[in-house]
């Protein structure tokens, strides 16, 4: 399928959830290219922010923001099997996306946001969160993380691999959602992950550089 929306430059999608004002001008200074999911054009507008295009199946934008956003920037999906989030990431062609507005207080619409990070590995998306960022893990991942960081891993499957530089290493654990989990591990020098399965990294979001800096 051919995305609807390409850019060589990095994007910030933008929910209808809560974004803040400090996060949206962050996000926007290292993914300066803005889309937004259904009703998060009136979240971008209200940010003073144009969307470069909305995607969704339009069932919360507002009437202001669709007479304010050209009509050709609004691609309407009409079928209700995926979720709005889910509509955005499989027609982004980009190097990589930063997502806000979409750690929402439901928790369903939290837990829909995070399978399709597992199952949309492609591009690479980052949602951040009011105190916490989380990305899909490739199968091999380096991050460099001052020792002490709080690094969780939360398998959406069977997950099985290998670590360097975790305080509890997971080299001969299984993890999986509805039995063991990986949820505040500690830093202990740089990491090294070898994953065999789809698993969340979750991290605080003062290290969403290096998150960025390991995902590309």
């Amino acid at each position: 399928m051919t995305p609807l929306f390409r850019s060589d430059r990095p994007v910030t999608l933008i929910g209808g959830g809560d974004v803040l004002a400090v996060d949206a001008a962050a996000a926007v200074a290292l993914a300066p290219v803005v889309m937004a999911a259904d009703g998060g054009a009136d979240t971008a507008l209200a940010l003073g922010l144009m969307p470069d295009a909305v995607v969704g199946d339009f069932d919360s934008i507002g009437d202001a923001a669709r007479a304010a956003i050209p009509a050709e920037r609004l691609h309407r999906i009409a079928e209700q099997d995926s979720t709005d989030f889910d509509k955005c990431l499989r027609n982004i062609d980009a190097p990589f996306v930063l997502a806000l507005g979409f750690a929402a207080p439901r928790m369903d619409h939290a837990l829909a946001v995070l399978s399709t990070l597992c199952r949309r590995p492609h591009p690479s998306c980052v949602v951040v969160g009011a105190a916490d960022v989380v990305f899909a893990a490739p199968s091999r991942l380096a991050l460099d993380l001052p020792a002490g960081a709080r690094l969780s891993l939360m398998p959406f499957g069977r997950v099985t691999g290998t670590s360097e530089g975790l305080r509890w290493p997971i080299d001969g654990v299984e993890l999986a959602p509805a039995e063991r989990v990986g949820t505040s591990n500690e830093v202990t020098g740089p990491v090294r992950l070898a994953l065999d399965g789809p698993c969340l990294v979750i991290l605080p979001k003062e290290h969403l550089p290096a998150a960025l800096v390991a995902l590309q």
